[in-house]
Formats: structure tokens, C-alpha cells, sequence
């Protein structure tokens, strides 16, 4: 169903398979793709993630150059980082914020593919990644890549001086070798299956809302968050994060359990991070993987950056409710405020169905409303609606406005269901539905969500054509 080439058996988790040690919680693993300006990256990172059931071209003007993106391989869930042209000697400007992102991408990575390019050979700049990610300590793939029809090269013999171990030949550009690259990679992190049928499971009413608080740094998420628990005093206990997770800490409110999701109270052992910005996009992304609802915590002083709109398109993408606070609203003057509502409008368009708030978590002005807001959004993630009241809004929809006819036959749009929650998903069967352009299904996301009075959610629509009897016998 998904089309992804990555589709496969599931794979038996080994007898003390390593967890976080959070309950119920799965920590999906991190795969970094790095290496030199034009080696493949980018189409590499593609085809990796397009096995995923993107949400993102149902929404005009998402940002398309994340570098963020979920894949699967069977049963396994991982992300994946694509990080810009790797250039560790160069010392200053954009390059030098590039080597560092890549940096910190690599600091965090459970497993790294190093990418090479056959047909351009060895360079001194390979040696000098190499040398590099040697230091790390970390599991190191070398893919050697644009290797169609090449595998059994003899070019491939000189990547061994690298000495990152045996090449693996792939074509990024027509899938070969991917498989067996990721199985490679993700050998250590097998499917946590029991999380995968906690995630199945219809959410029951007394199960914790788990919500996640994503944001760039000095944003206030801290500042918010102890608010919070300060206010309300009823913290069961703060599990403390390893390396690789962030804290879960259970509290009530109002009589309803939520499970906090705290990126910004990390803790790091050791002094391995010491050179890395401490904000991790990594845990961001695990934290919005994990959540039910994703508070996104935006600077009214700094406006909305590159960062923000990166993560607003994860959660996007990731199909998580969401609610917009815009915190330090009390600092701004009028002119700020103009600026940053166009920012908003220009950079995080296609959240327009999250709602928005004016905050100030120093002076714990405008958090009730953010609380009802996170409630409200969580409640439209998790409807249930009835295939009799989907059905008859999409015959209104069609009979309001009917679809473009594209080729011979005009689309026969005959019923539909739920299909899944948190997101929702509806699920539309008929004729001849290849055809059926994005604006008409923005078209049908709107009659189905002013219904059902959806807020703070995305929604996924999938269509579903039946055989047209007539298509054999044509021409």
C-alpha cells in the first residue's frame, strides 16, 4: 500500500534488545547521510524517505528543503538527517555553520552512511571525512555511490583506503543497493514491534495525552515547561534522559494525565558535547514522533526561522496535532508584531489549521488558553466519524462542486470511511480518482473538517479507484 520499495518481513527483535527505558515509548533510531558537496546526498535522502505516506503534498507552500524526513524499512521506523556539503577544513561563513550542523548530525546519529561517488574517485576531502568520522566512535556505512551497472568494479577496490570499512556500491538515482545498505545500518535497532501495536491501538480515554514542547533554543521551552509543573505540583517523578532520549514526565491537570516530552531539559554524560549547540533537532523529532500533540514555541522577538519552519514541516509530515504559541508577545512593540504575523503567514502557511496564541511564559500570561487549545486539538485528532456522515458529506461536497473531468472519464466519487485517527484519515472509493487534483482535495478537507469542527490537526485524505469496467474495451 505504501509503494515503498523498503517494504519487507518484519525482523525478530534479539533477546535483550536494547530500549530507553521509558514504558510504552520507541525511540525510533537516527541515520545521518553525510559526505562532500554533490556526491548524491539528496537523492540518496529521497529515495530513503519517500517510502513514507508524505502528508506534505496535500498543502501549499510547505518548505521542501528539510532535511529531516521518517522512513521504514519492514517493520522498522528510523529517521533520517541529510546534511549539507561536508567541508571540515573550511573555517568560516555558511560552510563553516554547514561542517557544524553536520557536526552535531553525526554527535547524535545512531549509525552514519558515508557517501562517496565512484565515477569521481577518491578525493582529498573524502580522506578528510574519513579521518573525521573515524574519531567518532560511531557505526560507519560507506556507500559508494552513482555505482549502476558497477558493482563488481574494480574502482570500488581503492574506497577501502578510507578505511571505513567495506564499500557498499548503490545508485541513489534508481534504487540500487539501498536495501542492503539500510539493513546494514539498522542492524543494531530491530523493530520494536509491541510499540508498533501500542501505536495501532485505539487511544483509550484514560491513556496519557503525550505532549511534546518543540522550539529553537533560548525560545523559552524550559521557562514554559517549569511554569507549568510549578504551577500544578504534580510531578509523579522526572525520569532522567540517556544520551539518546528525552525525559517523560508524567503530570495531571485538571483532573486529566498528560506525559510532558521535555527536549529542553536534555542531559548529556560525559563532555563528548561539549563543542555541539546543545538544542538537539534530533530530539525534537523523536519527541514529535512520540506525541500525541506538539506545542510549537515561536520567538515574537526573533520571528520565524529557518529552524521553525523546518520543524513545523516534520510535524506536518509526522501527522501530529498541533497548537502555535508565540511566546515573549508582551516584548514586541507594533511594527514586530506586523512583521512576524507575515512571517507566519509566508513560512508556516501550511499549519493555518493550528491554532494560534500570544504567550508569555516568564510572566504565565495566556496559558490557560494554550491549555484549552492543546485539549481541543487533541480531541479533533482522535474523532471518530461515521461512515454515513462521511458519505453524505462527500456526496454534498460533489453535488456543490463537482470534480474537473480529466481524460475521458469524469471521477465517481461513491463513498467513504475513517481510515485511522491521530491524524485523521478518510478514505474515499470510487471511480476513475487518479485525477483528482490537490486543490479539490483541500476542497473536500475543508467540508469534512468545518463538520466535525477540527481544529489543531492535520488531516490526510487517500483515494481509492475501483476497476472501471470500461477502461479494457476502450480503443
Amino acid at each position: 500500500m505504501h509503494g515503498s520499495g523498503f517494504a519487507g518481513p518484519s525482523h525478530e527483535p534479539p533477546r535483550g534488545a536494547a530500549t530507553n527505558g521509558s514504558v510504552g515509548v520507541h525511540v525510533k533510531p537516527v541515520i545521518a547521510i553525510v559526505g562532500r558537496p554533490n556526491v548524491g546526498k539528496s537523492t540518496l535522502f529521497n529515495r530513503i524517505t519517500k517510502s513514507r505516506d508524505a502528508i506534505v503534498a496535500d498543502h501549499a507552500g510547505l518548505t521542501r528543503d528539510r532535511h529531516y524526513g521518517d522512513a521504514r524499512l519492514g517493520a522498522r521506523e528510523f529517521i533520517v538527517v541529510d546534511t549539507g556539503g561536508f567541508e571540515p577544513e573550511k573555517p568560516s561563513g555558511v560552510v563553516a555553520e554547514m561542517a557544524k550542523q553536520t557536526r552535531q548530525a553525526v554527535a547524535e546519529a545512531d549509525a552514519v552512511i558515508f557517501v562517496v561517488d565512484l565515477r569521481a574517485g577518491l578525493s582529498a576531502q573524502d580522506h578528510d571525512i574519513a579521518r573525521y568520522l573515524r574519531t567518532q566512535r560511531k557505526k560507519v556505512l560507506l556507500a559508494v555511490n552513482k555505482a549502476e551497472g558497477m558493482a563488481e568494479s574494480p574502482l570500488l577496490g581503492e574506497f577501502h583506503e578510507l578505511g571505513i570499512g567495506e564499500p557498499h556500491p548503490i545508485s541513489s538515482a534508481h534504487g540500487q543497493g539501498i536495501r542492503s545498505l539500510l539493513e546494514a545500518a539498522l542492524a543494531d535497532f530491530p523493530a520494536d514491534e509491541d510499540a508498533e501495536e501500542a501505536e495501532e491501538a485505539e487511544p483509550g480515554a484514560d491513556a496519557p495525552i503525550r505532549l511534546a514542547v518543540a522550539g529553537r533554543p533560548n525560545v523559552g521551552k524550559s521557562t514554559l515547561i517549569n511554569a507549568w509543573l510549578g504551577e500544578e505540583r504534580l510531578v509523579a517523578f522526572d525520569q532522567p534522559g540517556t544520551t539518546r532520549d528525552a525525559i517523560h514526565v508524567p503530570f495531571e491537570r485538571d483532573g486529566r494525565k498528560f506525559e510532558l516530552i521535555d527536549t529542553a531539559g536534555l542531559r548529556r554524560r560525559g563532555k563528548v558535547f561539549e563543542a555541539i549547540e546543545k538544542f538537539s533537532v534530533v530530539k525534537t523529532l523523536q519527541a514529535i514522533a512520540d506525541a500525541n500533540v506538539v506545542l510549537l514555541l515561536i520567538d515574537a522577538t526573533e520571528g520565524v526561522s529557518d529552524q521553525d519552519a523546518h520543524i513545523a514541516g516534520y510535524i506536518l509530515e509526522s501527522g501530529r496535532a498541533v497548537v502555535i504559541a508565540i511566546n515573549k508577545w508582551d516584548a514586541t512593540d507594533e511594527y514586530q508584531r506586523q512583521t512576524l504575523q507575515r512571517s507566519i503567514e509566508s513560512r508556516l502557511g501550511f499549519l493555518k489549521f493550528a491554532p494560534l496564541l500570544h504567550i508569555s511564559a516568564i510572566k504565565r500570561t495566556g496559558l490557560t488558553a494554550v491549555w484549552k487549545a492543546i485539549l481541543q486539538a487533541h480531541a479533533s485528532a482522535t474523532v471518530k466519524m461515521p461512515t454515513p456522515v462521511l458519505t453524505r458529506l462527500l456526496i454534498e461536497a460533489v453535488q456543490h462542486q463537482a470534480p474537473r473531468r480529466e481524460g475521458r472519464f469524469r471521477p465517481k466519487m461513491r463513498y467513504a470511511h475513517q481510515g485511522g485517527m491521530n491524524p485523521p484519515l478518510v478514505v474515499i472509493h470510487g471511480n476513475s480518482l487518479d485525477n483528482i487534483t490537490d486543490s479539490y482535495k483541500r476542497y473536500l478537507e475543508g467540508r469534512f473538517r468545518e463538520h466535525f469542527k477540527l481544529v489543531g490537526t492535520p488531516m490526510r485524505i487517500e483515494l481509492r479507484s475501483g476497476k472501471n469496467p470500461f477502461d479494457e474495451h476502450a480503443g
